[in-house]
């Protein structure tokens, strides 16, 4: 992919979003995965360690349902 174009990256703000359980989180980047090029969330935990965690840019911007009820897993506060 040397001379290819990579494709835009998801246009994810960064900044403090809260997890539909409840914490709150800072997203810092969004970058890509080395080896399959997947979009990435990289962001950080705002409550106990505040441990700095990646996951996959699709699972940030996604629905998920809980007991019957639907919620954006990260909303942007």
């Amino acid at each position: 992919m040397e001379n290819e174009k990579l494709p835009p990256l998801p246009a994810l703000e960064p900044g403090k979003y809260r997890h539909f359980k409840g914490n709150e989180y800072e997203l810092l980047y969004v970058a890509r995965h080395s080896e399959t090029l997947e979009p990435m969330v990289v962001y950080r935990a705002l409550y106990g360690e505040g441990g700095v965690w990646v996951r996959p840019a699709s699972m940030w911007d996604e629905t998920v349902t809980r007991g019957g009820e639907t919620f954006r897993r990260f909303t942007k506060v």
